[in-house]
């Protein structure tokens, strides 16, 4: 299978390639795109190595499927370009996820949704996936209608500079800010930009995408996004108002059967999600599970996830793969 991984260089790419690896994606030629300084160079995969091509070179080739992490410009412009190549584009940037005519997909959700006549697909927000990955098997036993977040994010959503201001801070140096403030030893309560509600850009993707990716816009959600100086992992505080009564029994059951959800959930063992146990897995790691006591059918927990594998990369490779099982591509 022909397989083009546009920002194949940047953070993001280079995982979608170790994910292609790892799950042996059927990859018989690959055609790594990156910005035009990069063309000519070459990138490793499979035990060689393959030349970079420029974004004109890769639609002429037609590629079986594109899986795109390159932004949002790249992406309105380019995606529709790959399409009508007859490519299949998964696109990892929030360009077409909030389109009406664009599925939204994390697989274990709604894969179902996917169609022969879908040739752009839109992958979740980061913060978005790991939330949906445990509220979804939740909203579905116990009807979940009013959820409050808190984000904790890794200075990797954001991309090689904010790792580079983070690195160079702690090491003393005068590193080029990617942020408006110092990161190291602090908290930066604004992630993406500030809109007009005051709410920022990634708190309201978490908020619409929610509704659209379990299709139910009834649940109501309000999301604080804070960037912490963490180098890899989302972590999420989450409070969760149900319709129905439940158990904490129950609930961890749910979360045990979920396929892609890690319960730890043994506080009296020091047992709980962290970013540092969770860099360089697959896994929605669930924890702190316990009732909210300040009012009925509401419930706490704690989410982890490394953002750049099932939040990105690994989530993209599992779309191609639906398509690759559905018979779409190949």
């Amino acid at each position: 299978m022909r397989i083009a991984v546009v920002g194949a260089t940047g953070m993001v790419g280079q995982i979608i390639l170790k994910v292609l690896a790892e799950r042996s994606f059927p990859v018989t030629e690959l055609i790594p795109v990156a910005s035009q300084r990069s063309v000519g160079k070459s990138v490793q995969f499979g035990g060689r190595d393959w030349t970079i091509q420029s974004l004109e070179a890769a639609v002429a080739a037609a590629p079986d499927v594109a899986l795109f992490s390159a932004g949002g410009e790249t992406s309105l412009e380019w995606a529709p370009k790959f399409a009508a190549a007859g490519t299949r584009v998964v696109d990892n940037s929030s360009a077409w996820r909030m389109d009406p005519d664009k599925k939204l997909i994390v697989p274990e959700i709604n894969a179902d949704k996917l169609t022969a006549e879908d040739y752009i697909i839109a992958n979740p927000n980061c913060s978005t996936i790991q939330l949906v990955m445990a509220l979804h098997p939740l909203h579905q036993a116990f009807g979940a209608k009013r959820v409050i977040v808190s984000t904790y994010q890794s200075v990797t959503g954001t991309g090689k500079g904010a790792v580079d201001q983070l690195e160079g801070e702690r090491n003393g140096k005068d590193p080029q800010m990617v942020y408006p403030y110092k990161i190291d030893r602090n908290c930066i309560p604004h992630c993406d930009i500030f809109l007009e509600n005051d709410y920022t850009k990634e708190e309201m993707k978490m908020t619409q995408e929610t509704v659209k990716i379990i299709g139910d816009a009834g649940i109501k959600l309000s999301a604080t996004a804070v960037r912490v100086p963490v180098q890899g992992g989302h972590s999420e505080s989450v409070n969760v108002e149900f319709e129905r009564e439940f158990t904490l029994e129950h609930v961890r059951k749910v979360l045990k059967e979920t396929p892609g959800v890690t319960l730890q959930d043994r506080p009296e063992f020091n047992t709980y999600p962290m970013p540092l146990m969770a860099e360089g897995k697959d896994d929605v790691f669930v924890g702190r599970l316990r009732r909210d006591f300040t009012t009925d059918n509401a419930l706490n927990l704690w989410i982890v996830s490394d953002n750049l594998r099932k939040g990105a990369a690994t989530n993209t490779v599992q779309i191609a793969e639906i398509l690759v099982k559905r018979g779409f591509i190949g």
